[in-house]
């Protein structure tokens, strides 16, 4: 098979343009997170016939594939053309030749949306509390509530004492009831940075009345500290928005450049074949699986801000964002259009027949070719906590070097 190339040049072209393009790095995840361009997303060659249907939802959307010397590429466009995909090309050089070009590479899975978060801090100094500072705060029994912000399951694993867990984009729907007392500080945690910094910022864009602080670091950080974690919680924060909280989450995404729209638009948006859209329904699983529009995938808000690359590997595509109560959808949107996506909201979108059906669950990769995350399990090393938190602190000065990112922060 024959496969016409695009040059490093011309993919950064692409992406300082806003073209869509979906970058896709062959090689198995744990390969992948050893280094990659910022917006190339992971879809190994063994993984095509499950994930591409989902990912690539539009079978002519430009697709360049590379590996690093591994001999994929072949293979990778082969089975690409047999699924109808019919604008594959190769990175031409693979790899070394980004690298040759000069341009960044970064490691780790969901680097760009770790990189934004870390954007956020710097330009908002989003504020926070060690771990040793929290811990106190817990021993005095202060006027606190601790909110986990990462998916349940991680939470149950292991979580701060004492905390209950509000996935991020639940936040600004859930927070009035986590802390009905406007004198209450909340603590924003995940295992790392990113999380943490989004849901504590989310908080603070909304207006929640409430001090709020990120514990710096999450459970790394509290780990590094050598306090104990607890394992096998099962708190869940209940709906219960603060005054304001769904009009103000409205006015964020305004501010964001979020459009609000209604059926005719999304009409319009699904018969434009030459445009990608994503489809994604940020509500919790149970949720989705009670009733949902047709065509929509789920995808929690948080952790669709946290793993854009994941959910939504076409650059340059649009992404559309459905919520009964509207707010979770305003607020995910926010940082999405923040980190150069074209989002839209849809408005009463539930008077019509809803599907019932659960979430669409793509089966796991096979642990030996995953990346392990140094911030999940209770059983990683110190050191390479340490590393990790060391990497994340660079990230911004890796966005300024690369410069195609096009985030803002408002």
């Amino acid at each position: 098979m024959i496969i016409s190339s695009m040059t490093p040049a011309d993919i950064r072209r692409a992406l300082l343009l806003r073209e869509e393009i979906a970058l896709l790095d062959l090689r198995h995840e744990a390969a992948f997170a050893t280094g990659h361009p910022l917006f190339a997303a992971n879809l190994a060659v063994d993984r095509i016939a499950i994930e591409a249907e989902v990912r690539l939802p539009r079978r002519d959307v430009p697709v360049v594939l590379y590996d690093d010397g591994e001999g994929l590429v072949g293979a990778g466009a082969e089975r690409l053309a047999g699924f109808g995909y019919t604008n594959v090309r190769a990175l031409d050089g693979g790899l070394s030749a980004w690298r040759a070009a000069g341009y960044e590479m970064f490691e780790d899975v969901n680097s760009y949306s770790k990189a934004f978060g870390e954007l956020v801090e710097a330009r908002r100094h989003t504020p926070s509390l060690s771990a040793d500072e929290v811990a106190k705060l817990i021993a005095d029994k202060a006027n606190i509530a601790i909110l986990d912000v990462r998916r349940f399951d991680e939470y149950a694993t292991m979580n701060i004492p004492g905390s209950v867990s509000v996935p991020g984009a639940e936040l600004v729907l859930r927070a009035g009831q986590a802390a009905p007392d406007p004198e209450t500080t909340i603590v924003i945690n995940c295992a790392g940075r990113t999380r943490s910094i989004i849901g504590t910022q989310s908080l603070i864009n909304a207006g929640v009345p409430n001090k709020v602080r990120a514990l710096r670091n999450g459970t790394i950080g509290w780990t590094l500290a050598r306090h104990a974690l607890a394992h096998g919680a099962d708190r869940r924060g209940a709906i219960g928005p603060f005054e304001g909280g769904p009009a103000n989450a409205r006015d964020v995404a305004y501010r964001a450049g979020v459009r609000h729209i209604g059926a005719n638009e999304v009409s319009a948006l699904v018969a434009a074949t030459d445009r990608t859209l994503y489809r994604f329904d940020v509500r919790e699983a149970e949720e989705y699986a009670a009733g949902h529009l047709p065509g929509f995938r789920h995808y929690p808000g948080g952790q669709l801000v946290q793993e854009t690359d994941m959910a939504a590997p076409v650059r340059g595509a649009r992404i559309l964002l459905t919520d009964d109560k509207g707010v979770r959808a305003d607020m995910t949107a926010s940082w999405l259009a923040q980190m150069g996506w074209e989002v839209y909201v849809l408005e009463d979108g539930y008077v019509g027949t809803l599907e019932v059906a659960p979430p669409l669950v793509l089966p796991k990769p096979d642990a030996a070719h995953r990346y392990r995350r140094p911030y999940e399990g209770t059983d990683i090393a110190e050191g390479a906590m340490q590393a990790y938190l060391d990497w994340e602190y660079g990230l911004v000065d890796q966005l300024r070097r690369d410069g195609t990112h096009g985030f803002y922060v408002i």
